[in-house]
């Protein structure tokens, strides 16, 4: 083992509006030793997501004070008493935020990685992690799109966001538009992955932006802000149209948004259908997600997009990062080992 020591982030108070740097701390404590039936896991890639922001706030789900926080990670056996788990085994698994974690295989996800030849580890936590795994769940479950279809997708360069443009080209949509936060990602959304059209949301009215990018309606819209583009988009889905919803960054850190679209009996004048997306009722889409996608992995036809930031120390920068918009698809921190 390379270290006795391992380290975890502790959250130590409720954020008020915006996490603060001191609402975290990092805690040292022994690696500790794992008991029948867990493994030693050393942590290799943490994913920082925008749930976690929910969960800092408290309540009956919520997460603990004074304790590591939790979350997605992919890391390495280095120590085993676990049957279905030998050394030097990839695992994904949720006790992320730390170095160090005990696992059992089959329990709150903990499974162990195919390690398909040709793809980069990073795409365990991206495309073919939660978030895409979000993605495909919202297109072919959900939205049931179609091939022809014409999509919209707001946060479209975030880690959701661009696994939606992946997905819904590899589907045959006809026609892909996304909002972002900056004119920079603006230009990686069409130049990079592809996107017909995008636009800055700063720059004037959802709505009227979005109408001038599909002046023909749209299909499927896949929610990721809610606000202004949710009303926005019931405002340019045709009749029958349909959407995915996925977050609403726009309510996140005491942020104010309205209630409700000023437009939602549009929802029954159109026939429209809302339905919200968890990805924890789609686990069982694992395997056919990755038979999809590790083929156009393998070509380099699609990517991991993501964004990386090195060194357990910064996890805490990454997340608030995350919460400002400053990556392009899903933000990740690698660990130093």
């Amino acid at each position: 083992m390379t270290t006795k020591t391992a380290r975890a982030v502790h959250q130590i108070a409720r954020p008020a509006g915006f996490p603060a740097a001191g609402d975290f701390a990092y805690v040292e404590s022994r690696v500790p030793e794992p008991a029948p039936g867990t493994a030693l896991v050393e942590n290799l890639l943490l994913s920082v997501d925008p749930y976690h922001r929910g969960l800092m706030d408290g309540g009956e789900d919520g997460f603990a004070l004074d304790t590591p926080l939790e979350g997605r990670s992919v890391g390495r056996v280095v120590a085993s008493l676990d049957p279905g788990l030998a050394e030097g085994d990839l695992v994904f698994h949720r006790e992320g935020w730390r170095t160090h974690a005990l696992v059992t295989l089959g329990r709150d996800g903990a499974r162990r990685l195919p390690g398909h030849p040709g793809v980069p580890l990073e795409a365990y936590l991206s495309i073919l992690g939660g978030t895409g795994l979000t993605a495909y769940a919202a297109l072919t479950r959900t939205a049931a799109l179609r091939e022809g279809e014409d999509l919209f997708v707001s946060a479209a360069a975030g880690g959701v966001g661009t696994a939606v443009g992946r997905i819904a080209r590899l589907l045959g949509a006809r026609r892909i538009i996304g909002s972002a936060g900056s004119a920079a990602k603006v230009r990686h959304l069409v130049g990079e992955l592809g996107f017909d059209a995008a636009f800055d949301y700063h720059d004037g009215p959802v709505a009227e932006q979005l109408a001038a990018a599909a002046p023909d309606g749209i299909d499927v819209y896949v929610d990721n802000v809610g606000g202004d583009h949710l009303e926005g988009a019931i405002g340019a889905l045709r009749a029958y149209g349909r959407i995915a919803w996925v977050g609403a960054v726009a309510q996140y850190n005491g942020d104010r948004s309205p209630a409700a679209p000023r437009n939602l009996f549009e929802v029954v004048h159109k026939s429209l259908r809302v339905e919200g997306v968890l990805v924890r009722d789609h686990t069982d889409l694992q395997e056919e997600l990755e038979d999809f996608l590790v083929p156009h992995l393998r070509t380099g036809r699609i990517g991991t997009d993501t964004t990386v930031v090195q060194g357990f120390d910064r996890t805490v920068e990454a997340f608030r990062g995350m919460l400002r918009g400053d990556n392009t698809g899903k933000m990740l921190v690698r660990l130093d080992r």
